[in-house]
Protein backbone atom coordinates (compact mmCIF):
# COMPACT_ATOMS: atom_id res chain seq x y z
CA UNK A 1 0.00 0.00 0.00
CA UNK A 2 1.53 3.10 -1.19
CA UNK A 3 1.23 6.44 1.33
CA UNK A 4 0.90 9.55 0.22
CA UNK A 5 2.99 12.21 2.28
CA UNK A 6 1.79 15.75 2.68
CA UNK A 7 4.37 18.53 2.86
CA UNK A 8 3.46 21.60 4.56
CA UNK A 9 6.09 24.67 3.73
CA UNK A 10 5.53 28.47 4.85
CA UNK A 11 3.88 30.64 2.88
CA UNK A 12 5.04 33.92 2.02
CA UNK A 13 2.31 36.41 0.50
CA UNK A 14 3.59 37.39 -3.15
CA UNK A 15 5.43 40.66 -3.61
CA UNK A 16 3.26 41.56 -7.06
CA UNK A 17 0.69 40.33 -9.16
CA UNK A 18 -2.94 41.43 -10.66
CA UNK A 19 -4.74 44.23 -9.00
CA UNK A 20 -8.46 44.74 -8.19
CA UNK A 21 -9.45 45.54 -11.59
CA UNK A 22 -7.59 42.22 -13.27
CA UNK A 23 -9.07 40.20 -10.74
CA UNK A 24 -12.57 38.33 -10.37
CA UNK A 25 -15.10 40.16 -8.06
CA UNK A 26 -17.54 37.04 -8.16
CA UNK A 27 -17.55 33.56 -8.40
CA UNK A 28 -20.70 32.91 -7.78
CA UNK A 29 -20.63 33.14 -4.03
CA UNK A 30 -19.11 36.58 -3.47
CA UNK A 31 -18.85 39.98 -4.35
CA UNK A 32 -17.10 43.18 -3.46
CA UNK A 33 -17.30 46.93 -3.38
CA UNK A 34 -20.60 48.98 -4.92
CA UNK A 35 -20.38 48.83 -8.77
CA UNK A 36 -21.48 52.44 -10.07
CA UNK A 37 -25.05 50.89 -11.21
CA UNK A 38 -25.93 49.50 -7.80
CA UNK A 39 -24.85 46.09 -5.79
CA UNK A 40 -21.41 44.96 -5.64
CA UNK A 41 -21.85 44.98 -2.00
CA UNK A 42 -24.23 42.21 -0.99
CA UNK A 43 -26.47 43.92 0.68
CA UNK A 44 -26.97 41.64 3.63
CA UNK A 45 -28.81 42.99 6.43
CA UNK A 46 -26.72 42.19 8.69
CA UNK A 47 -23.70 43.60 7.46
CA UNK A 48 -25.44 46.49 6.55
CA UNK A 49 -26.78 47.14 9.67
CA UNK A 50 -22.96 46.51 11.33
CA UNK A 51 -21.77 49.40 8.88
CA UNK A 52 -24.71 51.47 9.21
CA UNK A 53 -24.15 51.75 12.88
CA UNK A 54 -20.40 51.88 13.05
CA UNK A 55 -19.56 54.49 10.18
CA UNK A 56 -20.05 57.36 12.36
CA UNK A 57 -17.37 56.21 14.54
CA UNK A 58 -14.95 54.95 11.86
CA UNK A 59 -15.65 59.09 10.58
CA UNK A 60 -14.46 59.79 13.73
CA UNK A 61 -11.49 57.76 13.91
CA UNK A 62 -10.59 58.48 10.11
CA UNK A 63 -11.58 62.36 9.64
CA UNK A 64 -9.48 61.86 6.10
CA UNK A 65 -12.09 58.82 5.04
CA UNK A 66 -9.15 56.65 5.08
CA UNK A 67 -10.83 53.18 5.95
CA UNK A 68 -12.72 50.19 3.94
CA UNK A 69 -15.32 47.90 4.61
CA UNK A 70 -15.94 44.83 2.65
CA UNK A 71 -19.61 43.03 2.87
CA UNK A 72 -19.47 39.37 1.68
CA UNK A 73 -16.04 40.17 -0.62
CA UNK A 74 -12.97 38.89 -1.78
CA UNK A 75 -9.42 39.53 -0.44
CA UNK A 76 -7.19 38.10 -2.23
CA UNK A 77 -3.93 36.63 -0.51
CA UNK A 78 -2.65 34.22 -2.83
CA UNK A 79 -1.83 33.47 -7.06
CA UNK A 80 -3.72 30.57 -8.18
CA UNK A 81 -5.97 29.34 -11.25
CA UNK A 82 -8.17 29.91 -11.03
CA UNK A 83 -7.48 33.13 -9.70
CA UNK A 84 -10.78 33.07 -6.95
CA UNK A 85 -9.46 30.52 -5.22
CA UNK A 86 -6.73 32.71 -4.18
CA UNK A 87 -9.17 34.70 -2.21
CA UNK A 88 -11.57 34.31 1.31
CA UNK A 89 -14.52 36.69 1.75
CA UNK A 90 -15.67 37.42 4.72
CA UNK A 91 -19.19 38.53 5.20
CA UNK A 92 -18.21 41.26 7.29
CA UNK A 93 -14.78 43.41 7.19
CA UNK A 94 -12.85 46.16 7.99
CA UNK A 95 -9.77 47.32 6.98
CA UNK A 96 -8.02 50.67 8.44
CA UNK A 97 -5.91 53.18 6.83
CA UNK A 98 -6.63 52.37 3.21
CA UNK A 99 -8.68 54.56 1.06
CA UNK A 100 -12.18 53.56 0.01
CA UNK A 101 -11.67 53.87 -4.24
CA UNK A 102 -8.47 53.10 -5.66
CA UNK A 103 -6.80 55.24 -8.99
CA UNK A 104 -10.77 56.92 -8.64
CA UNK A 105 -12.36 53.49 -8.89
CA UNK A 106 -14.50 51.78 -7.00
CA UNK A 107 -12.86 48.88 -5.23
CA UNK A 108 -13.95 45.42 -6.40
CA UNK A 109 -11.72 43.31 -4.04
CA UNK A 110 -9.02 43.61 -1.43
CA UNK A 111 -5.75 42.51 -2.90
CA UNK A 112 -3.90 42.10 0.72
CA UNK A 113 -0.16 42.05 -1.83
CA UNK A 114 -1.34 45.26 -2.68
CA UNK A 115 -1.53 47.13 0.22
CA UNK A 116 -0.05 44.46 2.71
CA UNK A 117 -2.60 46.30 5.71
CA UNK A 118 -4.76 43.35 7.28
CA UNK A 119 -8.47 43.96 8.31
CA UNK A 120 -8.51 44.84 11.87
CA UNK A 121 -11.38 42.83 12.17
CA UNK A 122 -13.12 39.54 9.72
CA UNK A 123 -16.32 38.70 10.66
CA UNK A 124 -18.71 35.30 9.16
CA UNK A 125 -21.90 34.55 9.68
CA UNK A 126 -21.69 30.49 9.47
CA UNK A 127 -25.24 29.41 7.99
CA UNK A 128 -24.00 25.65 9.39
CA UNK A 129 -22.52 24.43 12.73
CA UNK A 130 -19.04 27.10 12.72
CA UNK A 131 -17.02 24.30 11.63
CA UNK A 132 -16.13 25.11 8.24
CA UNK A 133 -15.66 29.09 10.19
CA UNK A 134 -13.44 27.05 12.52
CA UNK A 135 -11.31 25.01 10.22
CA UNK A 136 -7.61 25.64 10.88
CA UNK A 137 -6.29 23.34 8.34
CA UNK A 138 -3.13 24.58 6.62
CA UNK A 139 -2.17 25.28 3.10
CA UNK A 140 -0.06 22.16 2.16
CA UNK A 141 1.19 20.36 -0.79
CA UNK A 142 1.50 16.38 -1.67
CA UNK A 143 4.65 15.17 -3.51
CA UNK A 144 2.10 14.43 -6.57
CA UNK A 145 1.25 18.24 -6.76
CA UNK A 146 -2.03 17.82 -5.26
CA UNK A 147 -2.81 21.21 -3.32
CA UNK A 148 -4.61 21.10 0.11
CA UNK A 149 -7.03 23.80 0.17
CA UNK A 150 -6.34 25.49 4.00
CA UNK A 151 -9.33 26.28 6.30
CA UNK A 152 -9.90 30.35 5.73
CA UNK A 153 -9.64 30.15 10.05
CA UNK A 154 -5.85 29.28 8.97
CA UNK A 155 -5.59 31.92 6.39
CA UNK A 156 -6.82 34.68 8.74
CA UNK A 157 -4.74 33.71 11.52
CA UNK A 158 -1.73 33.13 9.90
CA UNK A 159 -1.33 34.82 6.20
CA UNK A 160 -3.39 38.18 6.76
CA UNK A 161 -3.36 38.81 10.31
CA UNK A 162 -6.54 39.48 11.09
CA UNK A 163 -6.20 41.13 14.38
CA UNK A 164 -10.07 39.88 15.60
CA UNK A 165 -12.31 37.06 13.89
CA UNK A 166 -15.59 36.55 15.02
CA UNK A 167 -17.78 33.79 14.54
CA UNK A 168 -21.55 34.22 14.16
CA UNK A 169 -23.43 31.01 14.35
CA UNK A 170 -26.69 31.74 12.96
CA UNK A 171 -29.07 28.66 13.47
CA UNK A 172 -27.83 28.99 17.44
CA UNK A 173 -27.18 32.61 17.96
CA UNK A 174 -23.85 31.48 19.41
CA UNK A 175 -20.80 33.91 18.43
CA UNK A 176 -17.38 33.85 19.22
CA UNK A 177 -14.79 36.13 18.87
CA UNK A 178 -10.70 35.28 18.48
CA UNK A 179 -7.84 37.44 18.84
CA UNK A 180 -4.69 37.39 17.46
CA UNK A 181 -1.54 37.38 20.22
CA UNK A 182 1.39 36.57 19.36
CA UNK A 183 0.83 35.01 15.77
CA UNK A 184 -2.40 33.08 17.16
CA UNK A 185 -5.72 33.34 18.10
CA UNK A 186 -6.94 32.89 21.85
CA UNK A 187 -10.96 32.82 21.98
CA UNK A 188 -12.24 35.55 23.63
CA UNK A 189 -13.99 36.04 27.05
CA UNK A 190 -17.34 38.47 26.75
CA UNK A 191 -16.90 41.07 29.70
CA UNK A 192 -19.62 41.67 31.87
CA UNK A 193 -22.05 43.11 29.41
CA UNK A 194 -21.74 39.78 27.52
CA UNK A 195 -19.83 41.92 24.64
CA UNK A 196 -16.60 41.90 23.21
CA UNK A 197 -14.13 44.61 23.52
CA UNK A 198 -12.34 46.04 20.13
CA UNK A 199 -10.06 47.74 21.74
CA UNK A 200 -8.73 49.67 18.54
CA UNK A 201 -12.43 51.00 18.29
CA UNK A 202 -13.35 51.62 22.02
CA UNK A 203 -16.13 49.29 20.55
CA UNK A 204 -17.93 46.53 21.96
CA UNK A 205 -19.54 43.46 19.85
CA UNK A 206 -22.50 41.41 21.30
CA UNK A 207 -26.29 39.75 20.21
CA UNK A 208 -29.74 42.43 20.40
CA UNK A 209 -32.99 41.01 19.77
CA UNK A 210 -34.57 43.38 18.67
CA UNK A 211 -36.36 45.23 15.27
CA UNK A 212 -34.70 45.82 11.93
CA UNK A 213 -36.10 45.43 8.47
CA UNK A 214 -39.21 44.00 9.87
CA UNK A 215 -41.57 44.01 12.81
CA UNK A 216 -40.83 40.73 14.39
CA UNK A 217 -37.97 40.64 17.08
CA UNK A 218 -34.68 38.85 15.89
CA UNK A 219 -31.52 38.44 16.61
CA UNK A 220 -28.51 40.42 15.37
CA UNK A 221 -24.99 41.41 15.65
CA UNK A 222 -24.58 45.12 17.12
CA UNK A 223 -22.32 47.19 17.99
CA UNK A 224 -21.74 49.18 22.00
CA UNK A 225 -19.69 52.06 22.79
CA UNK A 226 -17.17 51.21 25.54
CA UNK A 227 -19.27 52.98 28.35
CA UNK A 228 -22.37 50.15 26.97
CA UNK A 229 -24.50 52.26 24.63
CA UNK A 230 -26.07 50.87 21.86
CA UNK A 231 -24.88 52.05 18.47
CA UNK A 232 -27.24 53.46 16.31
CA UNK A 233 -28.39 53.02 12.69
CA UNK A 234 -29.22 55.95 10.37
CA UNK A 235 -32.65 55.39 10.72
CA UNK A 236 -32.26 54.96 14.42
CA UNK A 237 -30.54 57.96 14.69
CA UNK A 238 -33.12 59.88 13.06
CA UNK A 239 -35.97 59.01 15.28
CA UNK A 240 -33.78 59.72 17.86
CA UNK A 241 -33.10 63.14 16.46
CA UNK A 242 -36.74 63.61 15.59
CA UNK A 243 -37.60 63.04 19.30
CA UNK A 244 -34.80 65.02 20.13
CA UNK A 245 -36.51 67.89 18.08
CA UNK A 246 -39.78 67.24 19.54
CA UNK A 247 -38.81 67.48 22.81
CA UNK A 248 -36.72 70.41 22.49
CA UNK A 249 -39.79 72.29 20.06
CA UNK A 250 -42.22 70.95 23.19
CA UNK A 251 -39.70 72.54 25.72
CA UNK A 252 -39.67 75.69 23.75
CA UNK A 253 -43.49 76.23 23.60
CA UNK A 254 -43.09 75.41 27.19
CA UNK A 255 -41.12 78.02 27.72
CA UNK A 256 -42.96 80.13 26.13
CA UNK A 257 -46.37 79.50 28.03
CA UNK A 258 -44.36 79.65 30.85
CA UNK A 259 -42.85 83.39 30.03
CA UNK A 260 -46.17 84.42 28.65
CA UNK A 261 -48.20 82.94 32.30
CA UNK A 262 -45.13 84.50 33.99
CA UNK A 263 -45.93 87.75 32.28
CA UNK A 264 -49.90 87.36 32.91
CA UNK A 265 -48.78 86.93 36.55
CA UNK A 266 -46.44 90.08 36.92
CA UNK A 267 -49.28 92.13 35.43
CA UNK A 268 -51.66 90.32 37.51
CA UNK A 269 -50.00 91.76 40.44
CA UNK A 270 -48.91 95.27 39.15
CA UNK A 271 -52.30 95.43 38.80
CA UNK A 272 -53.16 94.10 42.04
CA UNK A 273 -50.58 96.14 43.56
CA UNK A 274 -51.95 99.54 41.91
CA UNK A 275 -55.47 98.64 43.04
CA UNK A 276 -53.59 97.94 46.59
CA UNK A 277 -51.88 101.50 46.75
CA UNK A 278 -55.21 103.33 45.76
CA UNK A 279 -57.11 101.14 48.16
CA UNK A 280 -54.68 102.69 50.52
CA UNK A 281 -54.21 106.36 49.10
CA UNK A 282 -58.32 106.40 49.52
CA UNK A 283 -58.35 104.71 52.97
CA UNK A 284 -55.95 107.03 54.39
CA UNK A 285 -57.39 110.26 52.55
CA UNK A 286 -61.38 108.83 54.23
CA UNK A 287 -58.93 108.90 57.80
CA UNK A 288 -57.99 112.39 56.86
CA UNK A 289 -61.40 113.72 55.88
CA UNK A 290 -63.26 111.96 58.65
CA UNK A 291 -60.42 113.54 60.95
CA UNK A 292 -60.91 116.86 59.12
CA UNK A 293 -64.86 116.53 59.80
CA UNK A 294 -64.36 115.35 63.09
CA UNK A 295 -62.26 118.58 63.94
CA UNK A 296 -64.59 120.52 62.08
CA UNK A 297 -67.33 119.28 64.43
CA UNK A 298 -65.27 119.67 67.62
CA UNK A 299 -64.41 123.59 66.60
CA UNK A 300 -68.17 124.13 65.97
CA UNK A 301 -69.16 122.49 69.13
CA UNK A 302 -66.43 124.32 70.91
CA UNK A 303 -67.56 127.86 68.87
CA UNK A 304 -70.93 127.12 70.25
CA UNK A 305 -70.17 126.19 73.54
CA UNK A 306 -67.72 129.62 73.78
CA UNK A 307 -70.77 131.17 72.35
CA UNK A 308 -73.18 130.13 74.89
CA UNK A 309 -70.99 130.59 77.77
CA UNK A 310 -70.16 134.11 76.58
CA UNK A 311 -74.18 134.97 76.13
CA UNK A 312 -75.15 133.31 79.58
CA UNK A 313 -71.87 135.31 81.60
CA UNK A 314 -73.68 138.57 79.72
CA UNK A 315 -77.22 137.49 81.29
CA UNK A 316 -75.30 136.79 84.46
CA UNK A 317 -73.82 140.52 84.26
CA UNK A 318 -77.22 142.14 83.48
CA UNK A 319 -78.21 140.81 86.96
CA UNK A 320 -80.21 137.78 86.06
CA UNK A 321 -80.15 135.32 88.26
CA UNK A 322 -79.11 131.61 87.32
CA UNK A 323 -83.42 130.15 86.83
CA UNK A 324 -84.28 133.24 84.55
CA UNK A 325 -80.92 132.70 82.59
CA UNK A 326 -81.98 128.72 82.56
CA UNK A 327 -85.33 129.73 81.38
CA UNK A 328 -84.19 132.21 78.94
CA UNK A 329 -81.33 129.44 77.63
CA UNK A 330 -84.15 126.74 77.59
CA UNK A 331 -81.41 125.20 79.51
CA UNK A 332 -81.43 123.31 83.10
CA UNK A 333 -79.85 125.19 86.15
CA UNK A 334 -77.51 122.43 86.69
CA UNK A 335 -76.41 123.20 82.98
CA UNK A 336 -75.68 126.91 83.01
CA UNK A 337 -73.69 126.46 86.57
CA UNK A 338 -72.19 123.32 84.49
CA UNK A 339 -71.43 126.12 81.90
CA UNK A 340 -70.41 128.38 83.84
CA UNK A 341 -67.78 126.79 85.66
CA UNK A 342 -65.49 125.59 82.31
Amino acid sequence: MTTTKTITKPFTLPTSGPDHTQLPESDGTFVFAERAEGKNFAEHPQSILLTDSLEPVLNRIHPDGQYAIGQDCGIYWRITKPAHKGAEAPDWFYVPGVPPNLDGKTRRSYVIWKEMIPPLIALEFASGDGSEERDSTPLSNTKEGEVTEPGKYWVYEKIMGITYYGIYVIETGNLEVYKLLGGSYRKMKPNQRGHYPIEELEVELGLWQGCYLSDAPQQWLRWWDHKGKLLLIGKEREKVAEAREQREAQARIKAEQDKQQAEQERQQAEAREQREAQARIKAEQDKQQAEQERQQAEAKIAEFQQSQRNAIVRLRDMGLTIEQIAEVQSLSVEQVMQILET
